[in-house]
């Protein structure tokens, strides 16, 4: 475990080191210069024992007092206290045995002087200034020795200086100041929100301290924003998910109400909310009122029981009703192994049985418009083309009973007869058309409808005529059920007409190619010389209605006999009606 110090103190230390080194250096120097004081004064005095010596020389012959006074003045230069200084204990051994040498050769030429030896003094002269200079030189040695040493120590002191600040610095980075960086950074971390936040270890108290506040403070910090993080995220996806569920809801209503209601626009809506909610299968089931059903399933279609997986086959389809006041249009199945959204389900299916009952309402409209119009065709073709087709038929037997035996012809009354016959026929064919309107109009189911006009067609024939409807009311649209109604009329007519059968059977039916098969069969004698289509006027208009609905109308033989009239013709792909 590492021992904790104290930052106050370290730095404390740090700051006595460098100052007791400055303080040294300092010292040292001002010893130094102090031991420096007189050099050159005692340089000055040194030299200037060479020019007195030869002043000596010149003052020999002089008068004697001028001479003593010259001797006392080079004395008094000799023992100075700035020459003096070579005695010294700090002066270097080769200086002071010098000063003492110049002192003992000045002795022999003083003796000299006073024994007026002057030949003798001028001989020594030379030795005597060479004895001078040598001292000069020590001198000058020993002042720029001491001035050499004051520069080493500043040099020494300088540089132990700087290995202080170096290690200082690096130390202060180090144990100081890369922690404080740390922490720095610790805390612009806590303040952009990230408090998963690693805090640095110190050996100092009070650094150590710091860190642990920071530390605690991020984990508070973070136990709060995580707590309220938590609940904004919750909150966030609850709406998210309702606003999400909201506009998938909303733009599958515009979807359905914009465009026209089939089984593309149920499927896609199912595949929607399949992907959306990452089910496994679903599917649309549709009651209509003939007890029949429709399934519209989502592109993957509805699972194999047989090849369902063991998973698969333990779950249970959840159903959720179609259901409006007591009107019950079928139901949406579910089939997954995640947890349903069940106020996601029950809003979808009741957006579906809404959108449904509001297509059927308008189709509806549409079909009893469209009956409206026929009945009003009706009318007005009864009340002016019927009156006035009787009125033919009146005027025609009228001309024939004008008409004198002398000038009725066999010509004229073969036109008489093609005249009655063809008025006849037309009235005839306004009475099954306006017969057929009818029809339409009391019952706007197509099954019922053709149930109706067959019924008709039994009692004025006698023929066995059987009716295999097996097609679902969607199927269909409003303006295609007249086509098939007069196309089916017609054919059956032609039937009991030309064929003269026992048995008539319609078979109406979707074939597994996805298209509406509509088979009038009967075991009369044929009908072959009716295939061509400009044979017969009404061929013709059956071959009309067939181009109408998109279909194709053809006659068959049976092998048993007999002939099979087969409509076929695409179901409607805009509206369900259901």
């Amino acid at each position: 475990m590492t021992k904790k110090g104290s930052l106050s103190s370290t730095i404390l230390r740090l700051m006595l080191v460098l100052i007791f080194i400055s303080s040294s250096l300092a010292v040292y120097s001002i010893i130094n210069l102090t031991f420096s004081i007189g050099d050159a004064r005692a340089i000055n005095a040194s030299g200037s024992l060479r020019m007195q010596s030869y002043r000596l020389k010149l003052y020999l012959d002089s008068d004697e007092q001028l001479l003593k006074e010259k001797i006392n003045q080079f004395e008094t230069t000799l023992h100075s206290d700035a020459l003096k200084r070579s005695l010294t204990w700090y002066s270097p051994q080769d200086l002071t045995q010098q000063y003492l040498l110049v002192i003992e050769k000045w002795g022999q030429m003083r003796t000299f002087i006073e024994t007026e030896q002057g030949r003798a003094y001028s001989d020594s002269l030379k030795d005597f200034v060479d004895t001078i200079d040598i001292l000069v030189l020590e001198m000058e040695r020993f002042a720029s020795l001491k001035l050499r040493a004051l520069v080493i120590g500043q040099i020494i002191g300088l540089f132990l200086m700087l290995i202080v600040a170096t290690a200082a610095t690096r130390y202060t980075r180090k144990r100081m100041v890369e922690p404080i960086l740390q922490l720095m950074d610790v805390a612009n971390s806590i303040s952009k929100g990230k408090f998963k936040v690693d805090v640095p270890q110190s050996e100092f108290i009070e650094l150590q301290a710091l860190g642990e506040a920071f530390k605690k403070t991020a984990s508070e910090l973070d136990r709060l924003y995580q707590d309220l993080e938590g609940q904004v995220n919750e909150k966030t996806i609850a709406l998210t998910r309702a606003n999400n569920e909201l506009s998938f809801l909303y733009e599958n209503l515009i979807r359905l109400h914009a465009d026209t209601l089939d089984y593309k626009a149920l499927s896609a809506a199912l595949t929607q909310i399949q992907q959306f909610e990452d089910l496994d299968y679903v599917r649309l089931v549709i009651e209509h009122d003939d007890e029949t059903i429709d399934s519209i399933e989502a592109d993957n279609g509805w699972f194999d029981s047989s090849a369902a997986n063991y998973e698969q086959a333990a779950v249970t389809p959840v159903k959720f009703n179609l259901q409006l006041e007591d009107k019950n249009l079928g139901y949406l199945e579910v089939i997954s192994l995640k947890p349903l959204n069940n106020m996601l389900f029950v809003n979808f299916a009741m957006m579906l049985t809404r959108s449904i009952v509001i297509h059927n309402a308008t189709e509806e409209r549409q079909q009893l418009a469209l009956m409206e119009e026929r009945a009003v065709i009706a009318r007005e073709l009864h009340d002016s083309l019927g009156q006035l087709l009787s009125y033919l038929k009146i005027q025609v037997s009228l001309l024939r009973k004008k008409i004198e035996p002398s000038c009725m012809t066999q010509d004229v009354e073969t036109q008489l007869i093609d005249i009655n016959d063809g008025v006849s026929t037309a009235y005839g064919q306004l009475r099954e058309l306006l017969s057929t309107f009818r029809l339409t109009i009391k019952d706007p189911n197509l099954g019922q409808a053709i149930e109706v006009m067959l019924t008709q067609l039994r009692k004025q024939s006698g023929i066995n005529i059987e009716l295999n409807y097996q097609l679902s009311a969607h199927l269909l649209a409003a303006k295609q059920h007249i086509h098939v109604l007069q196309l089916t009329r017609e054919a059956t007519i032609n039937a009991i007409k030309h064929a003269k059968p026992s048995r008539i059977e319609i078979d109406c039916f979707l074939a597994d190619s996805d298209m509406i098969h509509i088979n009038i069969k009967d075991d009369g004698i044929g009908v072959s010389h009716l295939k061509e289509r400009d044979q017969h006027f009404g061929l013709g208009i059956m071959y009309e209605r067939a181009t109408k609905l998109n279909g194709t109308v053809k006659f068959d033989n049976n092998p048993q006999g007999g002939t099979t009239v087969s409509l076929v013709f695409p179901p409607q792909q805009e509206p369900l009606n259901g």
